[in-house]
């Protein structure tokens, strides 16, 4: 069982199963990633794959775990961005990720 326990003063504790979806049926606000230089939402894999593959990153896709794309640049430290295969899954922590390791290049927002 995974989720996100709530509270609030008017509620009983619940187990939220997808916190993401109840945000946004709420009326929250989403972070997406957003691509600095055009502007544009990262919407799917497909784009985020171009850019990535465009600034060097390499895709690998590990046959023993069908679950997670992996994403590796060459560089002094030789880092890596592991991805769930599932858009749906593509959380905060990963958009973050892909920030730090990509600077000046990516952003995260509120929409």
């Amino acid at each position: 069982m995974s989720g996100v326990w709530l509270s609030k003063i008017t509620e009983v504790i619940r187990l939220v199963e997808n916190p993401s979806e109840e945000e946004q049926s709420n009326g929250r606000k989403r972070k997406v990633l957003i691509h600095l230089p055009t502007q544009e939402i990262v919407s799917s894999y497909k784009s985020l794959e171009k850019i990535l593959t465009d600034l060097g990153w390499e895709k690998y896709i590990d046959e023993c775990d069908t679950d997670s794309y992996q994403f590796h640049k060459k560089t002094p430290a030789d880092l890596s961005i592991s991805l769930p295969k599932d858009f749906a899954k593509f959380n905060t922590v990963q958009m973050y990720d892909i920030v730090f390791k990509t600077r000046h290049i990516f952003h995260v927002r509120y929409m």
